[in-house]
């Protein structure tokens, strides 16, 4: 049996805790794991009418959290994973979604898809190639049925990527990978069952699923998770929901910090109370030194302490975690030579002539090895940037792409991130970028989100809309850098021609070249995965010809 299945299910769970959930953060419900827990037996048997067996594979769409966890239990108690299917919003093209969804639901071979509000409407008609099934009618029955047994190895999650190709791709995580994962959120955060767990996060990322939904279920300790909706409607409802459970643990990308810090900014003195917080990671998107700054001075203000925040690194592949900053110590970083990185690939902290400011990302979770490669797959030593290789319990073998599986690592058991970065002398990661990202000009090695950094300070500029790309025109003699922000003036002309030249300026003075490009593009034009990372190379499809 399955350590993760034996502890959902075959020992008690608590009365006293669970979830609280909802659309509207004022207007939250609660279920305790036990009613969760009896509520997920019903379901089971309802998935186990719908012809759901162990080992095959349920596709859900609900959003929100209380429905979720009733159908990831009851999937997990028939012996089959599941996979939560990116969610449609008002913006989304419907016939794309369709087509993309039915695409997923194929090289899933998905027995059912599970449906709850406030999908269940839009989707019970349509043909996604699957027999769509409400939750209604799954809880429709009195009977129970009870967990089949599982194996270390077998699959619980097949967690959709947000690759930027359009293909279809699930990382294929399995019971033993979660409860290593476990296993390091204890060790390197410190996670405990009286933990108060506070999330907005959308469910079909690794981040909200694996972090902040199945982190506190295994604890057992009480989470909180309303909608994304309803933090991009209010940003301060985070803040609020953190002051009034008494949030202890949270987590979000680089972004949401920078747009809370902003909202604190004009809040009256005592309107909110983080002292309680005790871990607020940053991760799953680049972390930035300034929007740091930015969030400890105003959420200082309330209480918050500068050692909660917590830059980390962390992948679907390794489950969720592969390195965290040490709980109760406040963030580091590099300030290295930016021409001997970019150049020779060598991190010199003495005699810097163009100083760079790098996040470091702390030292591996218990059970994850990590090291960096050349690109003849030579280990490097400490200080010289290569590709991150990972290795553990907690790091997938496989995917799952549409002509069925491939191995995730190699024969030594090792994964290949492309990220490219670096370890400190003392065992840290810093993260320098993505390798199919990298821009090549003049033998120099750039990461986008230097560039990307310093365009966006440019007043004008929509805060995380900006896409830096090489580009080699026909007038181009050799590769160059692209620049697309997007802008509420695109509209405007004289507006439009101020913000390129200043673009054109800020991304000189911090990278020693001008881009060859800048593309001004209205609110919501570069194209984005369905976690919100952005797909430069398509991106680039903006650029006029």
């Amino acid at each position: 049996m399955s350590r993760i299945t034996e502890l959902l299910f075959d020992r008690p769970v608590p009365e006293n805790t669970g979830m609280w959930s909802g659309e509207d953060p004022a207007d939250l419900s609660f279920r305790s794991w036990a009613q969760i827990r009896s509520t997920a037996r019903r379901a089971a048997a309802g998935l186990a009418r719908a012809g759901v067996e162990p080992g095959s594979s349920v596709a859900i769409l609900a959003g929100t959290a209380d429905d979720v966890v009733v159908l990831v239990q009851a999937t997990w108690m028939r012996g089959a994973a599941f996979t939560m299917l990116h969610q449609p919003t008002p913006r989304t093209n419907l016939e794309t979604w369709v087509a993309d969804t039915r695409a997923v639901v194929r090289m899933l071979d998905a027995k059912v898809l599970a449906v709850a509000e406030p999908f269940t409407a839009a989707v019970r008609d349509l043909d996604l190639g699957v027999p769509i099934v409400p939750i209604e009618d799954i809880l429709a029955g009195s009977d129970e049925q009870d967990h089949v047994a599982t194996a270390e190895d077998d699959i619980a999650v097949l967690q959709l990527t947000s690759g930027t190709t359009g293909v279809p791709k699930a990382v294929a995580i399995s019971y033993r990978n979660l409860h290593q994962n476990q296993i390091a959120m204890a060790g390197a955060a410190g996670f405990r069952s009286d933990d108060v767990v506070v999330s907005w996060l959308p469910l079909y990322h690794d981040m909200g699923m694996i972090g902040l939904m199945m982190t506190p279920m295994f604890a057992g300790a009480t989470t909180v998770i309303t909608t994304p909706l309803a933090f991009l409607k209010n940003p301060l409802s985070w803040a609020d929901l953190i002051t009034k459970f008494g949030g202890t643990f949270t987590a979000a990308p680089n972004f949401a910090y920078s747009v809370l810090a902003r909202r604190l900014k004009r809040a009256a003195d005592g309107a909110y109370d983080l002292s309680s917080m005790r871990v607020a990671v940053n991760g799953a998107e680049a972390v930035d030194e300034d929007t740091l700054r930015e969030f400890l001075a105003e959420a200082g203000r309330f209480g918050f302490r500068p050692e909660a925040l917590m830059p980390a690194y962390g992948m679907a592949e390794t489950t969720l975690a592969v390195s965290f900053t040490a709980a109760d110590a406040r963030y580091a970083v590099d300030v290295v030579d930016a021409d001997r990185a970019e150049e020779q690939g060598v991190i010199a902290r003495d005699e810097v002539t163009r100083p760079r400011t790098l996040m470091r990302l702390g030292a591996p979770v218990p059970g994850i090895e990590l090291k960096v490669v050349d690109d003849a797959g030579n280990t490097l030593p400490a200080d010289r940037i290569g590709t991150f290789l990972v290795r553990g319990d907690a790091v997938t073998t496989k995917y799952l792409g549409p002509d069925g599986y491939s191995a995730a690592i190699d024969a030594d058991g090792w994964l290949s991130t492309g990220d490219l970065g670096y370890l400190t002398a003392d065992g840290e990661a810093v993260v320098t970028g993505r390798k199919k990202d990298v821009i090549i000009v003049a033998g120099r090695n750039i990461s986008p989100t230097v560039v990307e950094r310093a365009a966006a300070a440019v007043p004008g500029v929509r805060p995380g809309s900006v896409a830096a790309l090489a580009i080699r025109l026909p007038s181009m003699a050799r590769e160059g850098i692209a620049v697309i922000a997007e802008s509420d003036a695109a509209g405007d002309v004289d507006e439009c021609e101020r913000i390129r030249k200043e673009v054109a300026r800020a991304v000189y003075d911090d990278v020693g070249i001008a881009p060859a490009v800048v593309t001004i593009v209205g609110k919501g034009a570069l194209p984005k995965t369905p976690s919100g990372k952005l797909r430069r190379a398509s991106a680039a499809s903006l650029i006029p010809a």
